[in-house]
């Protein structure tokens, strides 16, 4: 089977999903292999890349593992939430300009600050911090345009989080997850469900938040465009986004089958 990230592996960083991408994915499932996304977006902004790639009804892991679900129809699989009080309150000690995100599953996030456009999909509101962490969540999200990366994983080692499992973006934001929850805990489950084994699988990413699946599955493959880290976790390193490295991937071991139908242009999607 195949597992893929979404943002800069299928989409570009516009949101962007190019035609030879999406006529490559639909020779995987010509070919009767189960396609997994497996991705940091939540499951409102993962649908509409599920719908626009025509994937068969299955399943899809949202939120860095930390939810499940199948589609169409909708149904959800699997939550894992965790207590966000001491770990709000620890970011804000350390940086007390972050903005801080709690996801809505299906509909959106309850935040402590606006985010800058375009960050966060779907219904936002507003929230003071003491509400945001008087309930349990899926995952925090930590921003501040005003930062880099690199700031922000000193700020994660700074926090010495524990009980948690974090991931840092290609910017000055931090994803806060449960304790021991990644794509490849979430992504083993959804393997073994569907009759396979890690060997099985063939996993493309480009960021952070893709090490560990990229270290588990039988081929992690890391998009030409990730940082050296996940280069170095990935057992192959395909072309650039703009190259159309999974594509290329992909075709590598699907290119025989032929995909019936026009493909339609690609279009703009929420990223």
């Amino acid at each position: 089977m195949v597992a893929l990230d979404i943002d800069g592996t299928l989409v570009d960083h516009e949101g962007v999903l190019p035609t030879e991408v999406r006529r490559s994915v639909r020779r995987v499932t010509a070919a009767g292999v189960p396609v997994v996304l497996t991705t940091g977006r939540s499951w409102h902004a993962t649908r509409p890349v599920f719908e626009q790639l025509g994937l068969p009804s299955g399943p899809a892991v949202a939120s860095n593992g930390a939810v499940t679900v199948g589609f169409p129809p909708f149904e959800l699989r699997r939550v894992v939430t965790f207590d966000p009080a001491d770990v709000i309150d620890k970011v804000l000690r350390e940086h007390p300009t972050a903005a801080i995100a709690a996801e809505v599953i299906g509909q959106g996030y309850r935040v402590t600050r606006q985010f800058p456009d375009g960050d966060l999909t779907g219904s936002i509101e507003e929230v003071s911090v003491e509400d945001l962490a008087g309930s349990d969540v899926t995952r925090i999200v930590v921003r501040d345009p005003a930062s880099s990366d690199v700031e922000f994983i000193a700020l994660a080692e700074r926090l010495g989080l524990h009980g948690v499992s974090y991931s840092v973006g290609w910017s000055a934001w931090l994803d806060i997850a449960p304790a021991g929850v990644n794509k490849a805990t979430a992504l083993a489950k959804v393997v073994a469900e569907l009759g396979y084994s890690a060997a099985d699988v063939l996993a493309i990413g480009d960021g952070r938040n893709d090490i560990e699946m990229l270290t588990w599955a039988g081929r992690g493959v890391a998009i030409g465009d990730a940082c050296a880290e996940v280069c170095a976790a990935a057992d192959h390193v395909t072309a650039t986004f703009a190259e159309n490295g999974t594509a290329r991937e992909l075709d590598r071991w699907f290119a025989s089958h032929r995909v019936r139908g026009r493909v339609p242009e690609p279009s703009v999607l929420a990223s």
